[in-house]
């Protein structure tokens, strides 16, 4: 059973910065593709950035230059650095991880099977 579990969202000033982290029970060792999304009220949930083992990163157009996608392998934890936060990132975000069937980090949801509860990030 994959575990998944986000930490880091908060509130927060428009310009201000967060870290996210997801702690992950995915054997570091594995081939296998990881990454952010998010999803605010009334909204579909979007791609923010991915990455797969080798190091591919993939972002949204709307965060590059702001957000950073990296995984620590000792730690088995990712983690997403949020700068120049704008209040059109509030949203709550979501690890995702799949199961080494899929390469290059692709930003499509629908190719992530492990999910986390999410953690809430409001900019005001």
């Amino acid at each position: 059973h994959v575990q998944l579990v986000e930490s880091g969202g908060g509130s927060v000033q428009a310009g201000g910065s967060l870290r996210l982290s997801c702690a992950t029970s995915l054997n570091p060792d594995s081939r296998y593709c990881m990454g952010w999304f998010r999803q605010a009220p009334g909204k579909e949930r979007e791609a923010v950035a991915t990455i797969d083992s080798d190091g591919n990163i993939n972002c949204a157009d709307s965060v590059k230059g702001r957000f950073t996608i990296n995984k620590d392998n000792a730690k088995n934890t990712m983690y997403l650095q949020m700068n120049t936060l704008k209040p059109e990132d509030t949203a709550m975000y979501y690890c995702a991880a799949e199961d080494g069937r899929v390469r290059k980090a692709p930003l499509e949801y629908k190719a992530y099977n492990y999910w986390g509860q999410g953690t809430q990030v409001t900019v005001s």
